[in-house]
C-alpha cells in the first residue's frame, strides 16, 4: 500500500456538488493506494503508522493531539509513466480488492480512536485542501 500524507488546516471532498467527508483545523489528508498483493495486514499497518507519524506542528502525530484524517481511495498512485506519454495503471489493485483494503485502513483507524473522514471510493471527486508548510510526505507499507 501507497499513501501520499499531507499535513492540512483542512481538506474536504466533494462529489457531484455534495461535501462528502471534511475535517477542519490541524489534521492529515491521505491519499491511499492499494496494489497487487496487499491485504488486511498491510491495511493495519498503514493505519498504525498514519495515527503515529509526527508530522505535526510541534512533531506531533494526530493520535498526540486527536487531529482528524481525511483519508480518500486513489489508485493513480500506482501509475506508471516511465514509458511514453500515457502512464500503465498495471500495479493498481482492481476496484473488488482495493476498496475493502481502504475501508480497512479507515476501520482500523477507528478502532485506534481516529476521527477519519472519507471520499467516496470510484467517484469523480474534486479535493480542496491548504496543505500546511508545504508539507507532503509519501508512506509505503
Amino acid at each position: 500500500m501507497r499513501a501520499v500524507v499531507q499535513r492540512v488546516d483542512g481538506a474536504k471532498v466533494v462529489v457531484d456538488g455534495e461535501t462528502v467527508g471534511e475535517i477542519e483545523g490541524e489534521g492529515l489528508c491521505v491519499l491511499v493506494g492499494v496494489t497487487r498483493g496487499d491485504d488486511p495486514d498491510k491495511a493495519a499497518q498503514l493505519a498504525r503508522k498514519l495515527w503515529s507519524v509526527r508530522i505535526l506542528e510541534g512533531e506531533k502525530s494526530c493520535s498526540d493531539v486527536n487531529a482528524p484524517l481525511l483519508v480518500i481511495s486513489q489508485f493513480t498512485l500506482y501509475g506508471d509513466a516511465r514509458k511514453g506519454r500515457r502512464p500503465t495503471w498495471n500495479a493498481a489493485a482492481p476496484g473488488e480488492l482495493a476498496e475493502p483494503l481502504v475501508d480497512e485502513v479507515v476501520d482500523r483507524l477507528r478502532a485506534l480512536g481516529a476521527r477519519v473522514e472519507t471520499g467516496r471510493f470510484g467517484a469523480d471527486m474534486r479535493v480542496s485542501l491548504t496543505n500546511h508548510g508545504p508539507f507532503t510526505l509519501q508512506i509505503e507499507v
